[in-house]
């Protein structure tokens, strides 16, 4: 069994404590959002800075636009100016920058300290109104409005939703002599964190509920994997595995009821599910003399993809839901793990051993073809948006003459990809939440 394939999550399963292997670099919890890459359709789309949006702390309009450009779906046109929501623009101006939408909008301060967010979403090409929204929120309330801003605009322009309104969970170390370990719950674009478990010994494997509610992971704080489910409204946290042996790699079925995880309490790693309110004896799903693990349901609730290394190397398999005879699945190497299946089950996402490299591939589940997304060579832990137009994955980037752990986004075709670095540290295990709350009108 290779170093790699006893990282992380999978070193749980193999009893290797020693194996963790996490980067000893200071961690920072707000990041910076750079995107790169050119999509093959994109919507040339003008932001007009908000009025007001230079006295507020946070600024509507820059949000909006970062929102919109890392979807991949969106050309920022810059060069439009002095306008807000109560303008009429000049459309032959706006339409010979190259933009075929138009927002423009104010942001200002009340009395009572709350601000009065206003825009206006037009169609530069036909010099018509698309929508107005006129929202009144706190100053707290001031970056998830522009999220929801972003996500209103994604949907009137291409009938999807947007995902810049929705969350991610991801894992964080410290240095020093007592190191730390951070579970943190931020923006879809990095921002806004904020620690949901703070221990002084390994958190691996978050998993969001598909409530978007709670986070099941594995915490080391009684000296051994126990899988735990989080209340992030309230911290409130219970544990729902802790038998004997190694408890790790929750993944929630699709309802919410139940968890898989692997237990090692019979002897080997193997698949188990138990109710995800704890308690109860867990029922046993696969039987073999290998590694079962980081088994996820698929989008139906009728199958599990699951890495077994049953075939003399880690490769992804299927089984039906309820245990039975498990089919390979990936055929593209000799090294293939951590998968993650699309939200409309049409995609498997995983990471493959290229060259000597490991990398974020996406798999058609219907004609099997695999194309490689990434450009890093230390890629790990993908999660595809709610809306399964984007991957989050974990990679290692050079900056500064050293390797630094990061987070990044991608597009499905590889084209657009978001970097959302943090100054310095180890970061990695990102999941990405659902869809927060109704949408805006």
């Amino acid at each position: 069994m290779t170093t790699h394939f006893s990282r992380r999550k999978i070193i749980t399963q193999a009893a290797s404590l020693a194996g963790i292997g996490l980067a000893s670099t200071n961690s920072a919890a707000q990041f910076r959002v750079e995107v790169s890459g050119i999509g093959a359709s994109q919507l040339p789309i003008a932001i007009a800075a908000f009025k007001g949006d230079d006295l507020a702390p946070q600024k509507i309009a820059a949000i909006v636009q970062a929102d919109l450009l890392r979807s991949g779906v969106f050309r920022a046109i810059e060069g439009v100016t002095g306008l807000d929501e109560t303008n009429r623009p000049d459309w032959s101006r706006i339409r010979a920058l190259g933009a075929d939408t138009l927002l423009t909008g104010s942001n200002n301060r009340l009395a009572d300290g709350r601000y009065d967010v206003r825009c206006r979403l037009w169609d530069a090409v036909r010099g018509a109104e698309l929508g107005v929204q006129n929202l009144v929120v706190t100053t707290a309330e001031l970056r998830y409005t522009a999220h929801r801003i972003a996500d209103w605009i994604h949907e009137k322009l291409t009938g999807e939703k947007g995902v810049a309104a929705t969350r991610i969970a991801y894992i964080s170390k410290t240095s020093g002599a007592t190191p730390r370990f951070n579970l943190w719950v931020a923006d879809s674009d990095g921002e806004g964190a904020n620690s949901a478990l703070a221990s002084g010994e390994p958190i691996i494997s978050p998993a969001w509920s598909p409530n978007g509610q709670q986070l099941a992971y594995v915490s080391f704080e009684s000296r051994k994997p126990v899988v735990y489910v989080h209340e992030v409204a309230t911290g409130r946290r219970r544990v729902v595995a802790d038998f004997k042996g190694s408890n790790s790699s929750p993944a929630w079925s699709p309802d919410g009821r139940n968890l898989v995880v692997t237990l090692s309490r019979d002897g080997g790693s193997q698949i188990f599910l138990l109710n995800a309110l704890g308690g109860g004896e867990p029922r046993k799903l696969s039987s073999s003399l290998y590694i079962d693990t980081e088994a996820v349901f698929s989008t139906d609730g009728q199958s599990l993809y699951f890495v077994s290394d049953r075939g003399g190397s880690p490769q992804i398999y299927r089984m039906p839901a309820n245990g039975g005879a498990a089919q390979r699945i990936s055929f593209s190497g000799n090294y293939n793990i951590s998968p993650a299946i699309s939200p409309n089950g049409k995609q498997l996402a995983f990471i493959s051993r290229i060259g000597g490299a490991f990398k974020l591939v996406l798999q058609d589940l219907a004609s099997g073809t695999v194309q490689p997304l990434t450009e890093t060579a230390a890629d790990e832990s993908p999660s595809f948006s709610a809306n399964g137009r984007q991957i989050i994955y974990a990679t290692q980037i050079s900056n500064g003459g050293r390797w630094q752990e990061a987070l990044m986004t991608t597009t499905l075709d590889g084209r657009v990809k978001s970097k959302l670095t943090a100054a310095l540290g180890d970061i990695r295990e990102p999941d990405w939440g659902v869809f927060q709350g109704s949408a805006l009108k």
